[in-house]
């Protein structure tokens, strides 16, 4: 089975790519619903143990814990030490569950892919890229989002340059929704038939 890892920054398209891999009968795992699930299930205890009182009914209530975390590195890496782990170890899992099914491929859908040292748990990168014009639209779009939010998000993450220098496959959702299907299609079609199952390095 060849693990194919699917990112990019803020504002790329990459949920709307994600979504185009699994409807086309590929097991995506998506890092973000893992860390939704842990918040509600093993990481509650964990979390409210780290930060007390940003529990509530055993889930974590993400706004009192982003209150906690959100400008204070030392607290956001001490979230990071509990949270990361469990989403790899989630995301372990569902690859067995998929080797073992005989999937030809699997995609781990993870947005600081390269943020979080995570190229040696794939065996290709797909990098979801768009015009940087068509990225600050839409992320400004969204609702709460402002100039200063996004310039502290784009701060943290890998340029959008470099993570396309690193990728295997490049997807540009710039060129529309039914150019971005036909690069899914195409890379789908390239991976499955692809029975060597070598590991990217």
């Amino acid at each position: 089975m060849i693990v194919l890892g699917l990112t990019g920054s803020i504002g790329m398209g990459k949920s709307t790519t994600a979504k185009m891999f699994a409807e086309a009968g590929v097991p995506v795992h998506d890092s973000d619903e893992a860390v939704h699930r842990l918040y509600a299930g093993k990481a509650a205890p964990l979390v409210e143990a780290a930060f007390p009182g940003t529990t509530s009914a055993g889930v974590v209530d993400r706004a009192k814990l982003g209150e906690r975390v959100l400008g204070d590195a030392t607290a956001l890496k001490r979230l990071e030490a509990i949270i990361h782990p469990l989403v790899r170890a989630d995301a372990d899992a569902f690859l067995a569950r998929h080797r073992a099914a005989g999937a030809p491929l699997a995609v781990l859908d993870i947005p600081l892919l390269f943020e979080t040292g995570g190229r040696n748990r794939v065996d290709k990168v797909v990098v979801v890229t768009a015009p940087a014009e068509v990225q600050r639209q839409r992320v400004l779009a969204r609702p709460g989002m402002t100039e200063e939010k996004l310039a502290s998000i784009l701060a943290k993450q890998v340029p959008d340059a470099e993570k396309r220098r690193q990728a295997d496959f490049i997807i540009d959702t710039g060129q529309g929704m039914d150019a971005a299907r036909a690069a899914v299609a195409a890379i789908i079609a390239e991976l499955s038939g692809d029975k060597s199952g070598k590991a990217g390095s």
